[in-house]
């Protein structure tokens, strides 16, 4: 099974820690959506033949400023240029900030079955301090709102370890989401992404970063709050109530096959079973467009996967989310990689890092918040 994504480049008003790709201006919006267009059918002729399509994911920038006519032609698109399960994880990315009722009862209607909401915070101060659009308000009336329209699975963005963060307010955020019953929450940890309003501001010490030891706090305060209130963690930073696991992200992690469309994307194929190429576009709306009108690929880089470092993402990417497999990286690898590693894999689990069972090697909580670093060592 494969899955696709697609990136929609446009904002309202770019976030202050936001390394995504995007852009304000939408004057360019038709010119992008037909180029977007004429690379989904020419992927398709080279890609849509070998793989069932299980997944899409529309993401951003902020696909939901898109008009719901917009969204249908594309979804229309991919499902007559691949072969889309009747069943597919088709997911939404959306502003709060951006939608109103009638905007959600419409993507619904196109065939959207899963939207994800950027709320980030429940508290106004918080929404002001990352420049986010909504207020908390509209972030919880949103959430209603997609279960009004017939969204049955809805995700929720949350960021903690914000400057000056306490373990009450963060705690109090968790409880107004879990109030919502989402069936899936992700709660990432603030990171300063490189060329970044907010890199800027911590460089001229307008802000200071909460420091590691009190953002390790809210992690552990994270993983506690929410799996007592029945999300199961299945991945560093993915919360979700038992059968909502983000299929999409869970193809990521296990290897599987995807393209990504539109500036900036990045896409994975598998040559065999444990080597592949992977590329990425270019991350200019105009270079993008100009390199589709030339009857060229938009892309600008690219890499070959071969079976050691395929090796070092099994690793690093089954350890983030479900385990590793040791009688599955034995047989395709011919790597007696976790035989090697038997005394610090004893002393991890003695540690309560983590646990083995049926041959599987995964993270506890405590061991998520040190993934890195057990990565890193398991494959010196």
């Amino acid at each position: 099974m494969a899955s696709l994504y697609i990136h929609i480049p446009y904002c309202e008003h770019k976030c202050i820690y936001c390394d995504f790709y995007s852009i304000e201006n939408m004057t360019s919006m038709e010119q992008f959506l037909s180029a977007l267009e004429r690379e989904i059918i020419r992927r398709a002729e080279e890609f849509a033949s070998e793989e069932t399509i299980e997944t899409i994911f529309f993401g951003g920038g902020t696909p939901s400023l898109l008009s719901p006519k917009q969204l249908e032609t594309i979804f229309h698109l991919l499902h007559k240029c691949f072969h889309v399960e009747s069943n597919a994880e088709i997911t939404c990315e959306s502003n709060p900030g951006t939608v109103e009722q009638q905007k959600l009862n419409d993507v619904r209607r196109v065939g959207f079955n899963r939207i994800s909401f950027g709320i980030q915070s429940f508290f106004d101060d918080d929404l002001k301090f990352l420049t986010r659009i909504h207020s908390s308000d509209e972030a919880q009336r949103a959430v209603e709102k997609a279960y009004r329209a017939g969204f049955d699975n809805v995700n929720i963005d949350l960021i903690f370890a914000l400057p000056n963060q306490t373990p009450e307010r963060w705690k109090e955020n968790l409880r107004k989401a879990i109030a919502l019953q989402p069936t899936h929450i992700s709660a990432y940890a603030l990171i300063v992404e490189e060329n970044t309003p907010l890199a800027s501001m911590v460089k001229e010490n307008r802000v200071s970063p909460l420091p590691p030891e009190e953002d390790a706090a809210l992690y552990e305060i994270t993983i506690e709050m929410l799996t007592t209130h029945g999300y199961r963690q299945y991945e560093v930073s993915n919360f979700a109530l038992p059968g909502y696991e983000c299929r999409h992200n869970i193809n990521y992690w296990n290897h599987s096959n995807y393209i990504g469309f539109g500036p900036s994307a990045h896409s994975f194929w598998k040559h065999a079973t444990v080597t592949g190429k992977r590329w990425w576009n270019v991350r200019s709306i105009q270079s993008y467009c100009d390199a589709i009108e030339r009857g060229e690929f938009p892309v600008v880089g690219n890499e070959e996967v071969d079976s050691q470092k395929f090796l070092s993402e099994e690793i690093f990417l089954g350890l983030r989310s479900a385990g590793i497999d040791e009688t599955k990286v034995k047989q395709l690898f011919g790597n007696d990689l976790f035989e090697q590693n038997t005394v610090l894999l004893d002393e991890m689990e003695r540690n309560g890092l983590l646990r083995r069972q049926n041959n599987v090697i995964a993270l506890t909580g405590k061991g998520y918040a040190v993934c890195d670093e057990i990565a890193r060592r398991l494959m010196m």
